[in-house]
């Protein structure tokens, strides 16, 4: 594999294996203690090396060893995260421990101080983001749930755009994670010890990391999620019981159906 100097440095011969969980376009091998990451340089991947210097002092997200661009690929290399995904089998088969874990990881990007945050995805950045992605034939249409185009959905991005736009609701502003589904959450026991994929993170509505949380629970609990098996035992309020909120339900399908267009 031809990598930039300044990593081929850092790994030397180091042995890796290949990442299979997630869902991005991107390539990550992992080390003993490493993560290399690499994907088409994007506003993403820009944002993700920028986020993670950021949140050093903050919450424990990677440390960034090395990045690179070459070309129109990026080259992250990052330490790796202890402890096991939110979706590993320690969790699936508890609910109530999984929960508690997802809850704090969310508390914990809530009291993040955001008067200086250099990424701000809120709603008019991220619907002109949106925006870009559709009109650049962008949106992955093999990715999406079955219901939102279609017969009984939207007829198109175009109009699923248009309806986000029109139906805005009011932001409460955080830190948010912007791809908090389980895989990114990482724990040991019942202690929160980080966060990956950062590329989307940075000041947005509480709402929208609740909602893709929502998301990633249900489809790894009723093995849609690569085929998995399903599981039983979660409660649809559980959450929101660790996070002593009353579930927003029309702000969570709002979310849910802005993340279709990225």
């Amino acid at each position: 594999m031809r990598l930039p100097e300044s990593i081929r440095q850092i790994i030397s011969n180091e042995t890796y294996r290949t990442d299979e969980i997630g869902m991005s376009e991107s390539s990550v091998l992992i080390f003993a203690d490493k993560v290399l990451k690499i994907q088409k340089h994007s506003r993403e991947a820009e944002n993700e090396h920028r986020m993670m210097e950021w949140l050093q002092s903050r919450i424990p997200v990677p440390q960034a060893l090395a990045y690179e661009i070459v070309g129109d690929t990026s080259y992250l290399l990052m330490s790796r995260i202890s402890g096991e995904m939110a979706c590993e089998e320690i969790y699936m088969q508890n609910p109530a421990r999984q929960v508690r874990l997802l809850a704090a990881g969310l508390k914990k990007l809530w009291s993040v101080d955001i008067s200086d945050c250099p990424a701000d995805w809120s709603l008019k950045n991220k619907l002109l983001q949106a925006e870009y992605n559709v009109k650049n034939g962008l949106v992955d249409m093999d990715n999406v749930k079955p219901d939102t185009f279609g017969e009984n959905g939207f007829r198109s991005p175009a109009a699923l755009l248009q309806w986000l736009h029109e139906n805005q609701p009011q932001e409460e502003l955080v830190l948010s994670h912007g791809d908090y589904c389980l895989p990114n959450v990482f724990g040991a026991g019942d202690a929160l010890t980080g966060y990956i994929d950062l590329g989307r993170t940075g000041i947005a509505d509480k709402w929208c990391d609740i909602a893709l949380c929502c998301r990633s629970l249900s489809h790894n609990y009723n093995g849609s999620y690569h085929g998995r098996q399903a599981y039983e035992g979660i409660d649809d309020l559980l959450l929101f019981r660790e996070l002593d909120l009353e579930p927003d339900w029309e702000k969570i399908r709002y979310y849910i159906l802005l993340d279709e267009l990225f």
